[in-house]
């Protein structure tokens, strides 16, 4: 394939530096990562970017070749097309379910249940929901420092009030004696 490092750098930049089927990272895998012609060349696809998919390896060893060639085929859900919460959803316990034929298709075709798939999608939901938690406690530091702020300033204030209180109490018990 010929794919001009301009190019290649788009696609991963429009990816996000993540496989567009599974969401693995560059970061994850170590390197970077693959870029697929969703419609094969051998089938009629071109180099256009928006037949290009950044994939990780496994994700492109499975799909191969795979272009639906009838009706009857089943499809292959293209990431650049529609958000995979149209064919999938993610289960608490990381693995994902089809909503659709063509996401049962695609779970099969590129084995989006392995199981080191699995784990990632469990760490990255991990992960979000203790930078959710952390964001949260920054928050509540922040409203407490406001308030404790907020409280010095009041004690300030009546201090300077029981001054006052104190001063007028001097004068008016001075006036009597």
């Amino acid at each position: 394939m010929m794919i001009s490092a301009k190019t290649r750098e788009q696609v991963r930049l429009r990816a996000n530096y993540a496989c567009e089927f599974c969401g693995v990272t560059e970061t994850d895998t170590g390197g970077e990562l693959t870029i697929d012609h969703f419609q094969p060349l051998a089938k009629g696809g071109n180099d256009d970017p928006d037949n290009l998919i950044y994939c990780c390896h496994r994700c492109n060893q499975y799909k191969q070749d795979y272009w639906q060639s009838s009706q009857n085929d089943p499809a292959l859900w293209n990431p650049r097309l529609e958000p995979s919460n149209v064919h999938f959803l993610e289960a608490e316990d990381g693995t994902i379910h089809p909503l659709t034929q063509t996401g049962s298709f695609t779970i099969k075709r590129l084995r989006l249940n392995r199981p080191p798939l699995v784990a990632f999608r469990l760490r990255r939901k991990h992960r979000d929901e203790e930078i959710r938690l952390l964001t949260r406690y920054q928050e509540i530091v922040k409203l407490l420092t406001q308030l404790d702020t907020q409280l010095s300033l009041v004690t300030d204030e009546q201090r300077q009030l029981l001054e006052e209180q104190r001063e007028l109490l001097r004068l008016l018990l001075g006036r009597r004696i």
